[in-house]
């Protein structure tokens, strides 16, 4: 086989990582010049900042009147990890996994807050559980998008609207790149550094009035650090969601989600920010139609996602080969596209199966997707040469 050439156009940003995610189009530091900097969080300037990510995150992701938004610590695992510890325990629980942050949740529950009531519902990579088994008497934990697999749920129409228990979805790669019905939902979750683009480090907590009704009447039989708190004396600590944080957020960070929330208004909102993740998917799907080599991780087109989309290579001489060599040959492709300033950080994650993740939200431009898709076909044919020659 003979080495193509290199494609003419590459990426103008080659940030296709899944966490943290590319910037805004357009996006300088100068973008952060009024920062509340040097000032408490408390002070008036400070909490006039944070609650305003609040209502901005209520506008941008219509999420309704009457559910409380909170800004939490440790991302979006420090979201899910509150919920769990201060919701769960009241009923039993149906865990659903299909990737490996959701099957991280099956074990904090199982193994941390030895829970012995609860139900696995899992399914490898690529596909999801059966999603028909859900008992829904039951509190239910799941990943909307798993950003891991790339297999999201279609929608919210397998959840009753007269469950008994909770729902607790974890929505990181979800949120404001796919349609959440929020009126099946009583926990949602995720972080500022996934689909717009912001920093790390900092979390958001969705409540229903059903979830701050468990959180009210209910107490859990271990003790809770400060950190997870939500209630005292028996009520919701309503301040956590007015911008009173547990603990100190970066004023910094809290800026740059203000910046990436007013971008996405000014382009229309949440339906263009679905708009934009959906052409970037389309994008991808159209290449993979085309190319010979390479294949959806996700089965079923209907799950597939439109933000984390994975990739497995499905050319016969590759997949002949033992499992080590397979994942060395996807890691030189992706080795060979940071090399030449077109895609970083583009590797499958490191408990998936081989293979490529490629970010498709709504920061990334679909200009730039095409033009790594012509790139990987050039690396796909640069690696399998190599392969042929030492053969």
């Amino acid at each position: 086989m003979t080495t193509p050439n290199e494609p003419a156009v590459k990426p103008a940003n080659p940030h296709f990582s899944s966490g943290p995610c590319a910037k805004r189009p357009g996006w300088t530091l100068e973008a952060l010049s009024d920062a509340s900097l040097g000032r408490s969080h408390r002070a008036k300037q400070g909490k006039a900042k944070l609650a305003e990510a609040i209502e901005l995150t209520r506008e941008v992701l219509q999420v309704p009147a009457d559910y409380r938004i909170g800004i939490v610590p440790a991302s979006d695992t420090g979201a899910v990890e509150m919920a769990l510890w201060s919701l769960l325990g009241a009923r039993p629980v149906d865990m659903l996994a299909w990737e490996s942050f959701g099957s991280g949740w099956v074990t904090d529950v199982v193994k941390q807050l030895k829970l012995d009531n609860v139900r696995r519902l899992e399914a490898p990579y690529g596909a999801l559980p059966d999603l028909s088994a859900v008992d829904f008497s039951h509190d239910v934990v799941f990943t909307w998008n798993g950003t891991t697999s790339g297999v999201r749920v279609p929608n919210g129409d397998w959840i009753p609207a007269d469950r008994q228990g909770l729902t607790i979805c974890d929505a990181t790669s979800a949120a404001f790149a796919q349609a959440l019905d929020f009126s099946k939902l009583d926990v949602v979750t995720f972080s500022w550094q996934k689909v717009l683009g912001g920093e790390a480090a900092h979390g958001m907590l969705i409540l229903s009035p059903r979830a701050v009704e468990r959180l009210e009447s209910y107490q859990p039989a271990w003790p809770l650090p400060k950190i997870f708190r939500l209630t005292k004396g028996g009520k919701l600590i309503e301040g956590i969601f007015k911008g009173e944080t547990i603990n100190t957020p970066s004023m910094l960070c809290v800026e740059d989600y203000l910046d990436a929330l007013k971008w996405a208004k000014s382009i229309g909102g949440l339906s263009a920010l679905i708009g934009r993740a959906d052409a970037n998917a389309g994008t991808i799907a159209d290449w993979v139609a085309r190319a010979d080599w390479v294949d959806f991780l996700a089965t079923d087109p209907a799950t597939r996602s439109n933000t984390s989309v994975c990739l497995k290579i499905v050319d016969g001489e590759v997949t002949a080969l033992d499992e080590a060599a397979q994942a060395a040959f996807a890691k030189a492709i992706a080795s060979r596209l940071e090399a030449a300033g077109v895609a970083y950080d583009i590797g499958a994650y490191r408990d998936a199966p081989s293979g490529f993740r490629i970010w498709c939200g709504a920061t990334v431009e679909t200009s730039d997707i095409a033009a790594l898709t012509a790139w990987f076909d050039w690396a796909f044919a640069a690696e399998k040469a190599k392969l042929k020659a030492a053969a």
